[in-house]
Parts: structure tokens; sequence; C-alpha cells
């Protein structure tokens, strides 16, 4: 699955040749830079990709939900707003406070994120990596997704993915 994944973000890779930065490998690239046009085709690209990941592993799909995608939007902002890639706000503001403000009536499960210049699916492929990320993104509970992303102007990328289970909290 993973080489499948890799030769996607290779034959569509979306990188143009404005700059280079270090990748979260150490590796030099070149910049990856989103076009204002590309939101829908990057945020449908990322969830088509996650779902299949998530069928690999037995796991229902995931839609992609614009409450979720508005307090990812959100954060990665603030992230790059911090210049530091972490769970809290510049306000003191979790996860879920974030998910409650956006208006998402679903528990959030969990909320990846990455500071990088790699492109959305080399960012998913790290995730899928190390143990906590991937738990996130295979959650058999999680039906909704939000994906959205801040690009610093000289190319560095704040991706935030959140997973809602589409109900409400169990109190």
């Amino acid at each position: 699955m993973f080489v499948g994944l890799m030769t996607l973000a290779a034959c569509d890779s979306g990188y143009d040749s404005s700059g280079t930065g270090t990748s979260a490998h150490g590796l030099s690239t070149t910049v990856y830079r989103i076009r204002k046009g590309d939101t829908s085709r990057i945020q449908y690209r990322m969830l088509d990709s996650v779902n299949a990941l998530r069928q690999a592993a037995g796991a229902v799909p995931v839609t992609l939900n614009a409450q979720l995608t508005a307090a990812a939007a959100t954060h990665s902002r603030d992230m790059s707003i911090q210049n530091r890639p972490w769970h809290f706000g510049s306000d003191g503001s979790s996860p879920i406070d974030r998910v409650r403000r956006a208006g998402y009536e679903g528990e959030m499960l969990g909320e990846n994120i990455s500071e990088t210049y790699e492109t959305e699916l080399e960012t998913l492929a790290a995730w899928m990596e190390q143990d906590g990320t991937r738990a996130v993104l295979l959650d058999k509970d999680a039906q909704d997704m939000g994906f959205a992303w801040f690009q610093e102007s000289n190319g560095k990328i704040w991706w935030t993915l959140v997973m809602g289970s589409g109900r409400p909290p169990v109190l």
C-alpha cells in the first residue's frame, strides 16, 4: 500500500521550481507550491488515499466534513503564527475546543499535524509510519474527516487532519 501511495505522489506531485526546502526526512526537495485553485483536488486526493488505507485495514470510509475542515484550517494557520507544530492553539485551545467552536456535533477522535515542505501524500505516508498518527487515521469509530493546511511564503506547509465519529460524545 505504501508503494502505491508513494507512486501516486510521484505521478502528480504538484511541485514547481520556485525553490527548495528540507523534508521531514532531512532530504533536499523542491518546494511543493499549493495554488489557490488546488484546494478541492488536494482535499479529495487525501480523502481517497485515507479511505484506501482504511479499507485495507478493514475500517469504513470517512467523508470530508466542513466543520472539521474549518477547525483544521484554523489550527494550521495558528501553528504557523506560533511557529511550532503542536496540538494547542495560541489561545490555549485544544483540538476538542476548536472542533466545538467550528460547530461539529460529533466526537473528535484525533488530530494529526505536520510542519513540512512535503506533499499531502508524503505527509500521509509519514503519519502512517508512526503508531499514534496511524491510529488516528485508521480509527474504526471515525466517520468524518477534516483536512486543511496553511502554506507560508517560504513554502513551509502546516498540515492538519482531524477525525470525528459523526456521533455526539457519550458522557
